[in-house]
C-alpha cells in the first residue's frame, strides 16, 4: 500500500533555494497548501485585521477571480483576466508586480460566486501552471515567459457543465494534469511539465443521475518518485491511477446506491494517514475509504459512513490525522479520519450569506471566509481537550471572498473579488 506523503520535497527545494536568506516559509504551490489538504505550520499568524487596517498592502486587481493565490519563494502568483483575456500576474512580497502572462479570451462565469479563473495555479518550483474555463492550459517560466499552453476543450471535448470550471491542475514528477468530469466525454489527460506534449490520456466515464457525473473537484497526487498515483474525486466514484501512464489501479463506488440526481461533486476529496475522506450528497454525507488495494474495492475498502455530517462546496482540511470539515452554513466538525469519530462540533457566526471559500488550519486556528467577505478567525487545535473551538475574530473585507486563504511568513493573503490583501502579523 502506498503511503499517502505530500510532494514538496523537490518544490521547496526549488522554490526556497534561491531565497532561502529572505523567508523560511513553506511554499504554497498549490490551491489546498504545501500538504495538499488545507493545512500550514506556519506561524504566528495575524487575528484581527479589516479592509483598511494591519495590512502590509492591498493591490487591486485587473479583474474578478475566485482562483487562490500561489507562493514560491518570495513570488506571489495569481490569475485574474486583464481587458476580458485570461491572465496570470506575478507578485513580489510587497505586492508589485513582477511580470504578467496573457492568453486568449476569457469565459466568463455564470455562477454568483464563479469566475472564468476559478482553477488555482500550481508550481513544481521551476514552471508555473495555469488553467481556465476557456479550456486554456499553459505552462510557465518563474519569470512569466509562456513555455507552452493549449486548449483542452477545443482539443478533445467541449466542456459540458451546469456551472464553471473549479478544478486545479495538478503536478506529478514528469506531467501536469488536468481532470475533465462532465456530462460529455470524461478523462484525465496529461501534458510534459517542459514541453506541454501529450504523454497520456485516459478515459474516466461512468454512467450517472442527472448531474452525477459533473465535478468540479481537484485530484490529489500521492507517493513519491516512480510510485506516485493520482487520487480523483467525481462521477460516484473514487479512483487511483497511475501517474505515469494514467491506467487505474482501483476504484471505489457506492456514494449514490438510491441514484438521487444533482448530487454534483463540488468539494474536493482530502487524506489524512491512509484514509481518503469524500464529502458527498449536497453536503449531507461523508465517507473515508481506505487508499491502496486492486481493482473495485467498493466492499473492500469504504472504513465509514455518516449521512448527518457534510459539505457541498468547502473542501474539509486536515491536520494531524484529523479533518476538519466546515459545512456551507458554519458547521465545524473535526473528526478522526480513520474511524470517522466526532471529535467535537461548533459552528461558526450565522449569516445570510454562506462559506464558500474551503477553510485553512495554520497556527493553532481555523481561517474561514465567508462569501460576504467576512474571514472568520478561530482556535481550534486542542479544542478536543475543551470540546469546543473559539470563534477569536470576524474581520470584515468589504468585499467577495471565495478563494482559499494562504498562510505565509508574517501574514495572510487574502483574495477577495476587487483586491489581493496581505494581512501583517502583530
Amino acid at each position: 500500500m502506498l503511503k499517502h506523503t505530500a510532494i514538496v520535497a523537490g518544490v521547496l527545494l526549488f522554490c526556497t533555494a534561491a531565497h532561502a536568506a529572505e523567508s523560511s516559509t513553506p511554499d504554497w504551490s498549490n490551491w489546498r497548501g504545501p500538504g495538499q489538504n488545507g493545512s500550514a505550520t506556519v506561524g504566528p499568524l495575524p487575528v484581527e485585521w479589516s479592509a483598511d487596517e494591519s495590512l502590509a498592502w492591498k493591490v487591486e486587481l485587473p479583474g474578478r477571480g475566485c482562483s487562490t493565490p500561489i507562493v514560491c519563494g518570495k513570488q506571489i502568483i495569481v490569475t485574474t483576466p486583464i481587458d476580458d483575456h485570461d491572465a496570470v500576474l506575478g507578485l513580489d512580497f510587497e505586492g508589485k508586480t513582477r511580470w504578467q502572462a496573457t492568453f486568449g479570451p476569457q469565459n466568463k462565469g455564470k455562477h454568483r460566486n464563479g469566475s472564468g479563473c476559478n482553477p488555482s495555479p500550481v508550481t513544481d518550483g521551476r514552471f508555473v501552471f495555469v488553467y481556465y474555463k476557456s479550456g486554456t492550459l499553459a505552462g510557465l517560466d518563474l519569470s512569466g515567459n509562456i513555455l507552452w499552453q493549449t486548449n483542452v476543450q477545443e482539443r478533445f471535448a467541449k466542456m459540458d457543465l451546469f456551472w464553471d470550471v473549479g478544478t486545479s491542475p495538478v503536478l506529478t514528477e514528469r506531467h501536469a494534469v488536468v481532470a475533465v468530469m462532465h456530462a460529455g466525454e470524461s478523462f484525465l489527460v496529461a501534458f510534459d511539465k517542459a514541453t506541454g506534449k501529450l504523454a497520456w490520456k485516459v478515459a474516466r466515464q461512468y454512467e450517472c443521475p442527472l448531474e452525477g457525473d459533473q465535478s468540479y473537484t481537484t485530484p490529489i497526487v500521492m507517493g513519491q518518485g516512480d510510485e506516485q498515483t493520482i487520487l480523483v474525486w467525481g462521477a460516484e466514484h473514487v479512483t487511483c491511477h497511475r501517474a505515469d501512464d494514467g491506467r487505474a489501479l482501483w476504484s471505489c463506488g457506492g456514494f449514490n446506491p438510491e441514484a438521487n440526481k444533482l448530487w454534483v461533486s463540488v468539494a474536493s476529496a482530502v487524506v489524512a494517514g491512509e484514509t481518503v475522506v469524500v464529502p458527498y450528497g449536497r453536503g449531507t454525507h461523508l465517507a473515508g475509504v481506505r487508499l491502496g488495494g486492486s481493482g473495485d474495492v467498493t466492499a473492500t475498502h469504504r472504513r465509514w459512513t455518516r449521512d448527518d455530517l457534510g459539505t457541498f462546496v468547502p473542501t474539509p482540511a486536515a491536520h494531524d490525522g484529523n479533518v476538519y470539515v466546515l459545512g456551507d452554513e458554519g458547521q465545524v466538525t473535526c473528526i478522526d479520519a480513520a474511524t470517522g469519530r466526532t471529535l467535537w462540533s461548533d459552528t461558526l457566526p450565522k449569516h445570510r450569506t454562506k462559506y464558500y471559500a474551503s477553510p485553512t488550519i495554520a497556527d493553532g486556528k481555523l481561517y474561514a471566509a465567508r462569501e460576504d467577505g467576512t474571514v472568520v478567525v478561530a482556535q481550534v487545535v486542542g479544542a478536543q481537550v475543551v470540546g469546543a473551538m473559539k470563534v477569536l475574530a470576524e474581520n470584515a473585507m468589504d468585499e467577495q471572498i471565495i478563494a482559499t486563504p494562504v498562510p505565509i511568513a508574517g501574514g495572510l493573503l487574502l483574495r477577495g473579488e476587487r483586491h489581493l490583501f496581505r494581512v501583517k502579523s502583530p
